[in-house]
């Protein structure tokens, strides 16, 4: 029987978003998003924590090789978004409001099929737009 380990890796990436609700009015919007609905938007220097597991290969003594995993999360994630408009500039976020939960979740959509095939299980996103304010997603 394998032993089953977690391993996490971090990226980082900058962008920039606005959170806006164009069906409100200026007034609805700005109570709501404050400095997040500003109209020439706004930027953040996001850390990425991407958690995944797997079972230890015996004569390898890992899962999935760390250049790998920091390879796909380049591919998959920090291509797309590093100096990027969340709003739009990327493909697959497009139609959602860019928050840093729902980004999370999309980071999630897009990584879990690719890191599954390489062997691993994800276990968790968890996206920091400061270093105070985070969303971590567990796939529910």
């Amino acid at each position: 029987m394998g032993r089953t380990v977690h391993i996490t890796r971090r990226v980082r990436f900058n962008a920039a978003h606005r959170l806006w609700v164009a069906a409100w009015d200026d007034a609805r919007n700005e109570e709501t998003f404050g400095k997040c609905g500003n109209a020439n938007w706004h930027g953040h220097n996001f850390d990425l924590y991407v958690t995944v597991k797997g079972e230890l290969d015996p004569v390898t003594g890992y899962f999935i090789n760390f250049d790998d995993f920091k390879r796909i999360l380049k591919e998959c994630i920090v291509e797309d978004l590093d100096h990027k408009n969340l709003n739009l500039d990327v493909p697959w976020l497009q139609g959602m409001q860019p928050t840093t939960e729902q980004v999370a979740v999309a980071i999630w959509d897009r990584l879990q099929p690719e890191l599954a095939a390489h062997g691993c299980t994800l276990q968790c996103v968890r996206l920091h737009e400061t270093e105070n304010n985070a969303a971590s997603y567990y796939g529910e």
